[in-house]
């Protein structure tokens, strides 16, 4: 058994799919939390509605706030879990696994049934997710990603994993953090590719591309990624479409080493991002893995 959250903000144009595609799994959530970060279009109805005719699905409904994917995401999330863990305990809902969603991420029906699969089969595996695809064109390209790094958005925890290493935290990139810790404390993480999911929009997307692989510039920086790490990544993301996200991610980390910028307290963390990551990033760099 497994319990969802999926953070929603202004995303009528996608929620009511996702819905179908979370509603449709061959293993459904004992409980999916939709967090509302105040809405104002028709997200609010739409899950109202959702509510109405599905038990197991609950809300949370945060003040409205500008859209936010730094600090502000990882509170929205923080938030959607608290109150699934509390709503469990009060209902006597027993789950194994935790899991996050986006709002514009849609799942093939067996996705969930197939991870928790993966899970039974490997006591140690900690973290996992599918691969995630993009819809361009009636064409469905993977995200690219390393094996062992589960993406943020259908990933599930197993309950254990999820409380000894902190939860969920508030941070720029969290999944990454979470993914990170876990591995620090001997559990497996994975991305099963052949599990698939459809996300609807690009990563880091939701306010525009380049806005959003500019903040991914500055959390490079607030990580203490290594230069070289950062370096990399910005060849990676020129051979992506679109390709000029590598001057928004140069641009972002820039700015931010500019103005000294602070990092996170974490030493954990500071020091796997400019001591450890490189090693790792290397082989998935030069031979694609």
């Amino acid at each position: 058994m497994y319990i969802l959250i999926t953070p929603a903000k202004n995303e009528e144009k996608y929620l009511l799919n996702v819905a179908e595609s979370v509603i449709s799994q061959t293993l459904r959530p004992a409980l999916w939390v939709i967090v509302d970060d105040g809405s104002t279009d028709n997200s609010p109805d739409i899950i109202k509605n959702l509510k109405k005719h599905h038990d197991w699905i609950q809300s949370v409904r945060l003040p409205e706030h500008p859209r936010d994917i730094t600090f502000h995401y990882s509170y929205v999330c923080r938030n959607g879990f608290t109150d699934a863990i509390e709503y469990c305990s009060k209902n006597g809902i027993d789950y194994d696994f935790i899991g996050l969603l986006d709002a514009d991420t849609c799942l093939t029906e067996p996705y969930f049934e197939h991870l928790v699969s993966a899970f039974e089969k490997n006591p140690r595996l900690g973290i996992a997710s599918g691969g995630i695809y993009y819809d361009r064109n009636g064409k469905l390209p993977c995200m690219r990603i390393m094996e062992k790094y589960p993406a943020g958005t259908g990933r599930l925890w197993r309950k254990a994993c999820f409380f000894e290493t902190g939860g969920y935290l508030v941070e720029p990139s969290p999944d990454s953090i979470s993914t990170i810790k876990a591995g620090l404390h001997g559990w497996k993480t994975q991305n099963f590719k052949e599990i698939i999911a459809v996300q609807t929009r690009p990563t880091s997307g939701a306010e525009g591309v380049w806005k959003g692989y500019t903040i991914d510039g500055k959390n490079a920086y607030y990580l203490n990624k290594h230069p070289l790490l950062v370096f990399l990544n910005f060849i990676d993301y020129a051979t992506q479409k679109p390709y000029y996200i590598c001057f928004a991610y140069a641009h972002g980390f820039l700015k931010a080493f500019m103005r000294r910028d602070k990092k996170i307290d974490d030493e954990e963390i500071k020091d796997y991002y400019w001591n450890k990551r490189i090693h790792e990033y290397l082989p998935h760099f030069f031979h694609g893995k």
